[in-house]
């Protein structure tokens, strides 16, 4: 902007908006209060002038804000990917160990998915083998 063609206008600030302009002007590196006022307007206008607060982000936040999400959902994929590996060997595993009927199964898949639900997905051993000879008493087993 040309300071040639600048005009002075009066404004009626109440003191404590007039106490952040004199504290917050130097702060920002502006030569003088005006100059503040003046950067000011100019952001919150181009605030309120878009649609959408996510175009209003500087485009390198924002891709780096997508960047950081995708490095983290990544990070969770492969986790639970792995995760997933582990479970479906150690079901394997326990298969071969042990003939269960079909019944049971069902009935321990409804106990279980109930206990997750419950413990907000947090199943210790201790818990479990406590949990299970419960639900062995119960079914008769």
């Amino acid at each position: 902007m040309n300071t040639d063609n600048k005009r002075k206008s009066a404004f009626w600030l109440h003191p404590e908006i007039k106490k952040i302009i004199m504290k917050q002007y130097k702060n920002d590196n502006c030569a003088s209060q005006s100059e503040f006022v003046e950067k000011a307007i100019t952001f919150y206008s181009g605030f309120i002038n878009t649609q959408n607060t996510g175009e209003f982000l500087p485009k390198t936040l924002s891709s780096i804000i997508t960047g950081i999400v995708q490095t983290s959902e990544d990070r969770i994929a492969r986790v639970t990917f792995k995760l997933a590996v582990e479970i479906c060997m150690m079901m394997h595993v326990l298969a071969e160990l042990n003939n269960l009927p079909d019944d049971y199964l069902h009935r321990l898949r409804g106990k279980c998915v109930k206990e997750v639900k419950k413990s907000i997905g947090t199943v210790s051993l201790d818990k479990a083998v406590r949990n299970h000879e419960e639900f062995n008493r119960e079914s008769g087993e």
